[in-house]
């Protein structure tokens, strides 16, 4: 069957194919920024002026996500209080009359009822952080942001993602090319079609520790399949002794149904690394208008007094 043949008969499959529910997986520890991550949640630090769980929130805000599914662990509590209204703090912007302030604390506001709450009690892999807001979701798919994968695309990533789900249906990953030795630390795709912007898998090895079927790494965002729910269901340990989201996605293709995987428009950042954090920081600053021209210029300052001193 031809690309567009396989699409076409993919897309007339399923003419309902809306995603308004996502999963944000938020238990992790954060042990690699320690001490900060000792009485703050990873996914409360900033670039910028924005938490990492802010970048994610508006990406899903901006593909038409309604409903946000949080799965946690204790000392999140912070995190949950974010997104609750700040009373005290808007009646006193708006006495000052700080109405820029004002719009930017309620732009962070969620409505009742629009986040639930799921505590993960073991930290069994991500694979079971999503299996456990399995309670919460219908027969339906599912989209799932990783906060520490930060992408710098317009428009967003998930939003690349759920136009190009219109099309395709099945469950879909966004991917990126990465240098083949550094494919030990992914997801990779074997690539059974490859259509430009969008391939066909035909399998995905987590983590491959040589022998690499691509250099089509995966990244932390999906739009899972009501079935790869059920392939979860089955709690099998994969890589690590956890329970690995690629392997239930893996399940789908044995099974004969559609995995694809986008090559999204963008640039991404592995905020789950000091030095990606950084890295953000910097691009993110330098994209801020009020900011750019005084920050690039302590940059080149940085780099001017490096070569001076080599």
């Amino acid at each position: 069957m031809t690309s567009a043949r396989h699409l076409a008969a993919s897309q007339n499959a399923d003419t309902r194919r809306k995603v308004t529910k996502a999963i944000f997986p938020v238990a992790g520890l954060g042990t690699r920024f320690l001490p900060a991550t000792k009485s703050i949640p990873k996914e409360i630090m900033t670039l910028v002026d924005r938490p990492l769980i802010q970048y994610a929130i508006d990406e899903a805000r901006a593909a038409g996500i309604e409903e946000f599914i949080f799965v946690t662990s204790r000392g999140k509590g912070a995190l949950e209080d974010y997104f609750d209204h700040a009373h005290e703090l808007e009646s006193s912007l708006k006495k000052a009359g700080k109405t820029d302030l004002l719009d930017v604390l309620r732009a962070t506001n969620m409505d009742s009822g629009a986040i639930a709450y799921v505590r993960q009690h073991k930290a069994l892999g991500l694979g079971h952080a999503v299996w456990c807001a399995r309670r919460l979701l219908q027969d339906e798919a599912v989209a799932v942001i990783l906060t520490d994968d930060v992408i710098m695309g317009e428009p967003p990533c998930l939003q690349q993602m759920i136009e190009a789900y219109q099309d395709t249906g099945g469950t879909m990953v966004a991917t990126m090319e990465v240098p083949l030795e550094k494919t030990k630390s992914y997801g990779v795709l074997d690539v059974a079609e490859d259509m430009g912007a969008i391939v066909r898998a035909r399998g995905m090895v987590e983590k491959p520790k040589d022998n690499p079927p691509s250099n089509l790494a995966v990244i932390g965002r999906y739009i899972l399949a009501p079935t790869v729910m059920e392939n979860l269901n089955k709690l099998k340990q994969g890589a690590g002794g956890e329970i690995q989201l690629t392997d239930a996605i893996a399940d789908e293709i044995a099974e004969g149904r559609d995995v694809f995987g986008l090559r999204f428009r963008g640039q991404r950042f592995d905020c789950g690394s000091k030095a990606g954090f950084l890295q953000a920081t910097v691009a993110f600053g330098l994209a801020r208008d009020e900011l750019k021209d005084e920050f690039s210029d302590y940059l080149a300052d940085i780099m001017s007094m490096r070569k001076a001193a080599e």
